[in-house]
């Protein structure tokens, strides 16, 4: 079997395919033989459907850089690096059907990503940026039984979320929780605080990390321009890769959101849906005043 896969990508390599089929091959690991030497710098579309993998290599984008579709349905996947982020021109992403609990912010940044596919993983939450491209227009989250909130970047784009939101003790969750009224939604792992309309004053290291990534953009132009030292490794990553930006005003935001939940069943697209669904629109805002003057159906 071994054998085999390896002479299925030589030869993809050496006739510069665009396309490989490497569907049920019972891989426990992502195949060395596509990352040797520069990968296959010709394949637009990789199909590993329904084997067990369980994570994907740093390296994915160097190696395999002219990626249009990736299709992952059926494996084991709990953790999708970083890395990803660096794909430019994948338009289609299929992670279904993995044990995916949480999606990394980078796959919300990939600007050319049209369909997105999530579903049946185990998922309680979705970067606030998903969606802020225009490019987006397919994200099927269905099955995934403890996610609440969707941001409101996704409203008036495809979505199935059938299966979403059911009920789950806040205590069992490692996870900072927001409610308005009836509706609790999870809030991203990086969120340490949450604002409310009464909030006008934002924490002070929230200011320097604004004002830090303000001054560093508008005259250096480059983050890099930072040494190690200057601050904290977290802090130094949190500025290359803020946790969202604000859905009223773009503004970056590091450490607090403002969130506001619209349930999808008050929306024009509850008839979507059978006007069902216990899953909320999330707009996670980065102040007092973009929370009260955002309106999702502006």
């Amino acid at each position: 079997m071994a054998s085999e896969l390896c002479k299925t990508i030589s030869v993809a390599r050496l006739e510069k395919h665009k396309n490989l089929f490497l569907n049920y091959r019972n891989l426990h690991h992502f195949p060395l033989e596509l990352l040797k030497d520069e990968g296959l710098q010709y394949l637009e579309r990789l199909y590993m459907k329904r084997n067990s993998l369980t994570t994907l290599p740093e390296n994915l984008a160097q190696k395999l850089p002219n990626l249009v579709e990736l299709y992952l349905h059926s494996n084991n996947i709990v953790v999708v690096p970083e890395a990803i982020g660096s794909l430019v021109k994948l338009q289609c992403l299929d992670l279904s059907d993995n044990a995916l609990e949480i999606v990394c912010p980078e796959i919300g940044r990939l600007r050319a990503l049209r369909h997105l596919r999530l579903a049946n993983n185990q998922l309680q939450f979705l970067p606030p940026d998903l969606g802020r491209s225009r490019e987006l227009q397919y994200v099927y989250v269905d099955n995934n039984i403890h996610l609440k909130g969707l941001p409101s970047y996704l409203y008036n784009k495809v979505i199935g979320c059938s299966g979403c939101g059911a009920p789950i003790q806040v205590s069992e969750v490692k996870l900072l929780s927001f409610s308005s009224g009836q509706l609790t939604v999870f809030l991203p792992a990086e969120v340490k605080a949450i604002g409310t309309e009464n909030d006008h004053v934002l924490p002070l290291q929230e200011l320097a990390m604004r004002s830090l990534h303000h001054t560093y953009h508008s005259f250096l132009k480059d983050l890099n321009f930072l040494s190690p030292i200057s601050l904290p490794r977290s802090l130094l990553e949190l500025l290359h890769c803020p946790l969202g930006h604000c859905h009223r005003c773009s503004e970056p935001m590091f450490t607090i959101v403002y969130p506001k939940l619209f349930p999808l069943r008050e929306t024009p697209m509850a008839g979507l849906h059978q006007g069902r669904t216990p899953v909320s629109f999330v707009a996670y805002c980065c102040s007092a005043q973009c929370l009260q003057t955002f309106d999702l159906l502006s």
